[in-house]
Parts: structure tokens; C-alpha cells; sequence
């Protein structure tokens, strides 16, 4: 049971990683903020794991949907939704 939880630990973090490298790397806003939101539910998943539910649910409320929401309303007021 112990090695699931490390082969599960070791895949959250790889995934938070691999969508904070791809926030930086898109071109169009929307899909950075999109891919930012994911390393959110990542994070809050990993806080899951790590037995820490109260700032598991912090983590995705905050982290993974009222940041991501902030910035789309914001990119959409300012640019028209295009994120170019």
C-alpha cells in the first residue's frame, strides 16, 4: 500500500509540474490560465494525499477555481476573449 501512495504522490507532483511548465510556455493567455488552474487541482490533490484536507479544500477553491475564474473574467473584459 505504501508504494501506491508514492506512485501516486510521484504522479501528482510530475503532473503539477508538467501544467505549471506549460502555463509559462502557451502563447494564447487563455490556455496559461486554463493550465494554471490544473497545477491548482494538483496542488489541492496533493494536499489530499498528504492528509491535509482543510487546505486541500482551501487549495481548490482558491488555487484551482476563484483565481482562474478572476483571470478569465478579467481577460475577457480586457481583450475580448481572445487571450492574444
Amino acid at each position: 500500500m505504501s508504494n501506491l501512495v508514492m506512485i501516486l504522490n510521484v504522479l501528482v507532483i510530475l503532473g503539477m509540474v508538467v501544467s505549471a511548465i506549460l502555463a509559462v510556455h502557451f502563447e494564447k493567455l487563455l490556455s496559461a490560465v486554463i493550465a494554471l488552474g490544473v497545477t491548482g487541482i494538483f496542488a489541492a490533490a496533493e494536499f489530499l494525499l498528504l492528509h491535509a484536507p482543510d487546505v486541500a479544500i482551501s487549495e481548490a477553491a482558491v488555487g484551482a477555481a476563484l483565481t482562474p475564474l478572476i483571470f478569465i473574467v478579467t481577460l475577457r473584459k480586457i481583450k475580448g476573449g481572445d487571450g492574444k
